[in-house]
């Protein structure tokens, strides 16, 4: 199997090292050439318009789970024509009682050719296929929630 991977890094900005009083603003790199500003989530002290660990998790998940539908939709020659989903990550406490990603929702929307049509059933079924096969959505267990629209 693959083993994939990212650079991460981070340098002290500030003159001393205390805790609440510096920056987690970093760079995560992707490839070699793809560049992501991340920090904290704002809640945590960190700036609005960089993406923060929360948001990367549920757009891994977004992003496998689309991957997953469109790959059991093309071998059941449904002629997709355009994907859409809004993911939100829910902080929170855990059973242990630690802060965590305690849900995931996905709420994707998906389009097909001119004339072609799935009743919701059928589709639901083939969202919830592509949940179970999904790699991310096997990592996470069961801190996700897929609402269909």
């Amino acid at each position: 199997m693959s083993d994939l991977s990212i650079e991460l890094h981070w340098h002290r900005a500030e003159p001393g090292f205390e805790p609440g009083k510096y920056s987690a603003e970093h760079v995560v790199r992707y490839n070699n050439n793809y560049e992501v500003q991340a920090d904290a989530a704002p809640d945590w002290g960190g700036k609005k318009e960089n993406t923060n660990p929360e948001q990367a998790l549920a757009s891994a998940l977004s992003s496998c789970h689309m991957m997953t539908f469109l790959a059991l939709a093309a071998k059941a020659n449904w002629p997709v024509a355009s994907y859409h989903d809004h993911a939100v990550a829910h902080l929170g406490k855990n059973p242990k009682g630690q802060m965590s990603v305690t849900r995931i929702d996905l709420h994707p929307v998906v389009r097909f050719d001119t004339g072609f049509s799935i009743d919701d059933k059928t589709l639901e079924e083939m969202q919830d296929r592509a949940h179970r096969y999904c790699f991310i959505a096997n990592t996470l267990a069961d801190s996700v929630e897929i609402n269909i629209l």
